[in-house]
């Protein structure tokens, strides 16, 4: 390995320099900007933490953090659960799981622009697939961006976007349990929801947790699907769309990185908290 270390390093090289360049340098400049007050591109003032206490009282950053906090909801009961769901049951078949595993997976491969259009054109009052499916059975069309509804609209497309993902997760997990497993608990009479309960989601937990934490964080990064559809409004404002706002909208990239440095700070303490609340003993193979 000693004799080796320089070609590991050179091939290292290429990636430590893309994380740098595009993780670490944003990141750091970020919390550099955050220390100022701005106003453009060029013109800055240094104001200390004062735009971190401006955080503490900005009361559209509070409905934000929740109306994230909700979609992350219906981000692990419902794409988590949808994946899991869907894992157990194509790896309880024997053929054809390269075509589920297929099918599953291709909205992950779609732009989420291109999903937010097209539930545009779904939630659209006088034109829309599901108003026109309400008139054919006589039923009063529904507004589905309004206040009331607009949150969970745009809850819809960010959940079926990644099921696919978690999905193919869930399934490579389970096809690592060594069949001997699932022999010795036929001759125990343990099948079906008893197998799935006390074997197979006991022996990929480890994965699960993974998976939890990917979609805390990946719910932080949601933009696109509520820029698109909504742009932030009725109530569908999230951090993603209020640090945008502030930060290209109304060109204060100070407040703006300050959001940004909250969000990072915000996912990492709800990641581990997640780890926290998953910890256990996990059975091995």
């Amino acid at each position: 390995m000693k004799g080796d270390r320089k070609y590991i390093v050179l091939f290292l090289l290429p990636a430590a320099a893309i994380m740098t360049i595009f993780l670490y340098y944003p990141f750091f400049k970020s919390l550099y900007l955050s220390f100022y007050r701005t106003s453009g591109f060029f013109v800055k003032k240094f104001v200390g933490w004062a735009n971190y206490e401006r955080l503490v009282t900005d009361k559209l950053l509070g409905a934000a953090t929740l109306h994230t906090l909700e979609i992350m909801l219906y981000v692990i009961v419902f794409q988590v659960g949808i994946a899991l769901v869907l894992a157990v049951l194509v790896d309880n078949i024997s053929k054809l799981k390269g075509f589920y595993r297929t099918v599953f997976f291709f909205p992950v491969v779609i732009s989420g622009t291109a999903i937010s259009l097209l539930f545009v054109l779904f939630y659209n009052y006088n034109f829309g697939l599901l108003n026109n499916l309400l008139a054919n059975f006589n039923i009063e069309k529904i507004l589905w961006l309004d206040a009331k509804n607009a949150l969970k609209a745009v809850s819809i497309p960010t959940v079926w976007h990644y099921v696919g993902f978690y999905f193919v997760l869930f399934l490579t997990a389970m096809s690592k349990i060594p069949a001997d497993y699932y022999e010795a608990a036929k001759l125990e009479g343990i099948t079906g929801l008893k197998k799935t309960t006390m074997l197979t989601i006991p022996l990929i937990m480890s994965d699960i947790k993974v998976v939890i934490t990917l979609a805390i964080t990946g719910t932080l990064k949601v933009f696109e699907f509520i820029w698109v559809i909504t742009s932030g409004q009725n109530g569908t404002e999230v951090l993603g769309t209020y640090m945008y706002k502030k930060a290209m909208v109304d060109q204060n990239f100070g407040y703006g990185s300050a959001v940004a440095i909250y969000m990072v700070v915000f996912g990492v303490l709800l990641a581990l908290i997640a780890n926290r609340l998953l910890k256990r003993d996990e059975i091995t193979y």
